[in-house]
């Protein structure tokens, strides 16, 4: 009896195995990105790249699993990883306080991930991080756009090139297209994009709470967009669930 014999019940004891020797490399650890890691952990995964190089800031407490009063200001790489270690404490995580870009892309060894999951923002980063991985036979999980959305029922798991609605999808599947890019596994959702109904006592532009260091604040961000708990914490559950799947060998 251990602490996954209740997932073992289900999995069985050869993919407990695989998923105890796998090695995944998450990038973005936000509201997506956070709880990837909180169910990878908690199902047995034990070797962990976390990938941000952003701090944890008070806008974050409704949706991000590693946001509390007390962890504000702190590195979101530390904060995950100190969970994970009380989750696990045999577990090996790797932290990179990196805002992943194409410039920063060769100080990464993607022969080295067993599976790659991008929960970024930005496009130019999503599509550097797919070709990285296509270029080393690496599977990889790509979350488009979440924000601005209310109906955790409407995502979906598609390749790319078989999205729809969804704003941020279109523009991957023309620039990866544009780049022979063939395939690429996706959570998506179709619920159409709302309009944040932004208000100067509630606007991150006019009353920023950033940690003052904060090399990237919401202040230089292009759009600011509205999220609620119970979103992209879904998005990331299933993205987890696919991963599981997939270096596990197993269907549902």
């Amino acid at each position: 009896m251990n602490q996954f014999s209740r997932a073992e019940l289900l999995l069985g004891e050869e993919a407990m195995e695989k998923l105890s020797k796998a090695r995944v490399a998450i990038f973005g650890i936000g509201g997506v990105g956070g709880y990837v890691v909180e169910a990878l952990v908690r199902c047995g995964i034990t070797r962990f790249d976390l990938i941000d190089d952003d701090k944890v800031c008070l806008t974050n407490i409704n949706r991000q699993i590693i946001a509390t009063r007390k962890t504000i200001g702190q590195y979101k790489v530390e904060v995950m990883r100190d969970r994970i270690l009380e989750i696990n404490p045999k577990a090996d995580v790797v932290m990179h306080r990196c805002f992943f870009t194409k410039d920063a892309a060769d100080q990464f060894d993607f022969a080295a991930y067993d599976y790659v999951v991008d929960a970024i923002d930005t496009v130019s980063g999503k599509i550097e991080l797919v070709l990285r991985c296509e270029e080393k036979n690496v599977p990889i999980i790509s979350c488009m756009g979440a924000g601005n959305k209310l109906d955790p029922t409407r995502f979906e798991v598609a390749d790319i090139y078989k999205t729809s609605v969804c704003p941020l999808a279109k523009v991957m599947r023309r620039e990866l297209s544009a780049r022979g890019v063939k395939k690429l596994k996706v959570v998506y959702s179709k619920e159409p994009a709302m309009k944040p109904m932004e208000k100067p006592n509630s606007s991150c532009r006019s009353n920023c709470v950033c940690p003052p260091d904060t090399e990237r604040k919401c202040t230089d961000k292009r759009q600011i967009p509205g999220s609620v708990s119970f979103v992209p914490s879904v998005a990331g559950l299933i993205i987890a669930g696919e991963v599981i799947k997939d270096i596990a060998g197993i269907g549902y």
